[in-house]
């Protein structure tokens, strides 16, 4: 027994896992995470021992049935013997039964055997999964609990970064208001649109823009007016 196993073998002592590859949920941990070839392995064997387990008791309920036949047919043949002992094909069928019995009752004998086996190898296997899965979800973890705090740091130095530079912004609009008002007192409102078609021509092109939209809508406006009032010939 490994160490990993002697440390969760009480905790697991009593406790009746599911089969974990027949959990839909068991699947759904490794979304996502490369899974290591060891629980492929795991995952793999145990349900050659579920699929096992399932055949056994399908075909052992079968070869009871097909004993129970074998043995309804013996009683008939037995009849007929007592009445026909010398039938050669009777004796043969007989013999035939028999044989066929026999070979149901070892098949019978080894289902047996392996479906009190089974359970135990299928609980094994199922635990080794359990450990190996908590392990590597364990991991995978731990490895997103760096990845958070690495991101929480991040985002506390930018939450700082961010607010100096509101505080800077802020600083710099309230220093362009006053110069701009201290300079159109000194300067007067003429010069500062001479500066302001160099200084901030986009500012100045979209502005003009606004006009000649505003002037041709009120241009259209007036002549559909004009058009409305006219007088009919």
């Amino acid at each position: 027994m490994s160490e990993k196993e002697k440390v969760f073998k009480n905790a697991l002592t009593g406790k009746k896992l599911p089969i974990l590859t027949l959990d839909n949920k068991w699947h759904m941990l490794f979304d996502g995470i490369t899974v290591p070839s060891r629980i492929k392995s795991l995952e793999a064997k145990l349900n050659e021992l579920v699929k096992r387990e399932g055949k056994i008791n399908t075909e052992g309920k079968d070869i009871v049935k097909i004993k129970r036949k074998l043995m309804d047919e013996v009683i008939h043949i037995a009849d007929g013997i007592v009445q026909n002992p010398d039938d050669k094909k009777l004796l043969k069928d007989r013999e035939e039964h028999k044989r066929l019995i026999e070979e149901c009752n070892d098949k019978i004998a080894g289902y047996e055997v392996e479906k009190v086996k089974l359970p135990g190898e299928i609980e094994k296997v199922n635990k080794q999964l359990m450990l190996e899965s908590m392990e590597l979800c364990y991991k995978k973890i731990q490895e997103n609990e760096r990845e958070i705090a690495v991101l929480d740091d991040w985002i506390s130095n930018t939450r700082r970064e961010l607010k100096k530079k509101l505080v800077r912004k802020q600083e710099a609009e309230d220093a362009n208001n006053k110069l701009y008002s201290y300079m159109h007192d000194v300067f007067g409102a003429e010069v500062l649109e001479i500066f302001d078609m160099k200084y901030k021509p986009d500012i100045n092109k979209k502005e003009d823009s606004e006009k000649k939209a505003a002037e041709k809508n009120q241009s259209k406006n007036k002549r559909k007016y004009i058009l409305n009032d006219a007088p009919e010939s």
